[in-house]
């Protein structure tokens, strides 16, 4: 019985410490994407390693091709100023996250957004997670 109590006491803190890794995964690419939504820098901060590699794919005018474009972290709060200044996004604006695998150094996930899908890779440093790259394009034409 003893046994049995310790395996169950085992169980439930592993999972226990999945459920608060998951949600600490989540909760850092949704400050991600409400930095931008809203404009909030400090989101961004908390969220995005300063070295981030972002590269991006946009549909160009023709909406039959695509242009490739990196975005620096300086360029991040840059454009989340802009967004602050203008206004955010509308509260309707999609923010699904997925996450696609989290260990206990590293995770991945995916973010649908208005503009796009993000890949988005993530890493814990000093016990917090941060965004160290992502990968995103605009929507694909159907």
């Amino acid at each position: 019985m003893l046994k049995q109590t310790t395996l169950m006491l085992v169980l439930a803190c592993c999972c226990t410490f999945a459920t608060a890794q998951e949600a600490d995964v989540e909760r850092a690419v949704l400050d991600y994407v409400e930095g931008f939504y809203e404009g909030d820098t400090s989101k961004l901060h908390r969220s995005v390693l300063p070295e981030v590699q972002k590269y991006g794919y946009y549909r160009l005018k023709d909406k039959k091709t695509y242009a490739g474009e990196p975005m620096s972290f300086e360029q991040m709060l840059k454009y989340a100023l802009s967004v602050k200044k203008r206004g955010p996004v509308s509260p309707e604006a999609p923010k699904k996250v997925e996450l696609l695998d989290v260990q206990d150094q590293t995770a991945a996930a995916k973010l649908t957004a208005w503009w796009g899908t993000d890949y988005i890779l993530l890493g814990k440093y000093d016990g917090k997670w941060k965004i160290v790259q992502v990968l995103w394009q605009s929507p694909p034409t159907s």
